[in-house]
């Protein structure tokens, strides 16, 4: 039987995100945790929508909790960009930032 390790990347050990992921992919620990306890959507469902397995749903939710101090720090980061973000234009803070722009 074959067994992922380390399914979630942490941001300080990642080249493709700045907070921590599901490994080879960019949807963040965050995200996932957003869908499956603020909006309560079922694991499975989270897997099937993202072509994930349910156990790397899970590694992510352990994670989140197993690291409160890193999650709540990119929570902060997140919340000073979008500050930031209302007085300069420039800063993207998500995909609709870029429409319009060419």
């Amino acid at each position: 039987m074959s067994k992922r390790v380390n399914t979630v990347v942490s941001g300080d050990e990642s080249d493709i995100h700045d907070e921590p992921h599901i490994r080879d992919r960019r949807i963040t620990v965050n995200h996932i945790h957003a869908l499956v306890e603020e909006r309560d959507l079922d694991a499975r469902t989270v897997a099937d929508r993202f072509d994930l397995t349910p156990s790397d749903i899970y590694h992510a939710l352990a994670y989140y909790h197993d690291h409160p101090e890193e999650m709540r720090a990119v929570e902060e980061r997140r919340r000073e960009i979008h500050e930031a973000a209302k007085d300069d234009p420039s800063i993207i803070t998500g995909p609709e930032d870029l429409s319009g722009s060419s």
